[in-house]
C-alpha cells in the first residue's frame, strides 16, 4: 500500500474507526494529524502508541468540528507543521437514538452539525490546500443507515450520513480532476456508539448479516487506509458498502 510520507488528517482520530484508521496508515509509512475534541487522553495514547511501533510523524490537533474558527486553526496548524495535507477522512461523528417523539430541535441539529456540516466545513478548508496543490483525497465516513438500514430512533443520524453521500457526489464533481471524494459506509461495527446495545438486539442484527457478525473497528479502517493510498487513484465518487453482506429489508 503506497502511503509512505503522505499526510493524513483523520477527524474524531481518538477513538473507534478513526482510532483504528490511524493505526493502519500509520503502518504504512503515512503522518497522522490526530484531529479529537474531548478525548485528550486517548488521543495522546493514540500518538504514543505510533511513535512508538511505527517511523511516523504525528500531530495533535484539539478541534471542535461544529466551531467552524478551529477547523481554520486546525488546517492552518496542520499545514504550517507539515506543509501539505494529503488526505483528509471526515470520520468524526455522533449518534443521539431516542424516541422520535422526544427528539427536539436542538438534538437534531447538533447530529446534523457535527456529522455533515462539520464534514462540509472540514472539507471546504482541506480542499483549498489541495487545490494549490493539484492532489488530494477525501474520504468521507458514511453508514448504510443513509440508504438501507433505518432505525426511527437514529433518523438524525440516518439524515445526516445521508447527506455525507450527496455530499461526496457533489464534492467529486467539483474538485475534479485533482481531488478524488469517496464515502465508506460501514454497517455495524463494534465501536462505543454501539456499546449499549443488548444481547437481543445484536443477535436479531447479526441475523441479518450473512458474515454473521458484527465488524472489528480495523476492518473498516482497511478500507479508509486503501482508499487513502496511491493504489485507490482511479477510485472516484463511489459510496463503498462495508457491512459483511447485510440483508436489508
Amino acid at each position: 500500500m503506497k502511503l509512505k510520507n503522505k499526510t493524513i488528517l483523520i477527524t474524531g482520530a481518538s477513538r473507534g474507526i478513526g482510532y483504528q484508521t490511524a493505526y493502519e496508515v500509520a503502518k504504512e509509512g503515512a503522518n497522522v494529524i490526530i484531529n479529537y475534541n474531548n478525548s485528550i487522553k486517548q488521543a495522546q495514547e493514540l500518538e504514543q502508541l505510533l511513535k512508538k511501533e511505527f517511523d511516523t510523524q504525528t500531530l495533535l490537533v484539539k478541534a471542535d468540528i461544529k466551531n467552524e474558527q478551529e477547523i481554520i486553526e486546525m488546517v492552518n496548524k496542520s499545514i504550517k507543521h507539515f506543509k501539505k495535507i494529503d488526505v483528509l477522512v471526515n470520520n468524526a461523528g455522533i449518534c443521539n437514538d431516542t424516541l422520535f417523539e422526544d427528539k427536539t430541535k436542538e438534538n437534531f441539529m447538533e447530529i446534523l452539525e457535527t456529522n455533515l456540516v462539520g464534514t462540509f466545513l472540514v472539507s471546504k478548508y482541506v480542499s483549498k490546500q489541495m487545490l494549490k496543490e493539484k492532489s488530494g483525497k477525501i474520504i468521507n465516513v458514511s453508514s448504510t443507515n443513509a440508504t438501507y438500514s433505518y432505525y426511527p430512533e437514529s433518523l438524525d443520524y440516518d439524515a445526516s450520513k445521508a447527506g455525507i453521500i450527496s455530499l461526496t457526489h457533489n464534492l467529486a464533481l467539483h474538485l475534479s480532476p485533482y481531488i478524488t471524494v469517496n464515502a465508506v459506509s460501514p454497517g455495524w461495527t463494534k465501536t462505543d456508539m454501539n456499546k449499549n446495545l443488548s444481547k437481543d438486539q445484536i443477535a436479531k442484527e447479526e441475523e441479518k448479516i450473512l458474515l454473521k457478525r458484527f465488524a472489528q473497528p480495523q476492518e473498516i479502517a482497511k478500507v479508509i487506509a486503501f482508499l487513502s493510498s496511491e493504489d485507490s487513484n482511479y477510485i472516484n465518487n463511489q459510496v463503498i458498502n462495508v457491512d459483511g453482506g447485510q440483508k436489508y429489508e
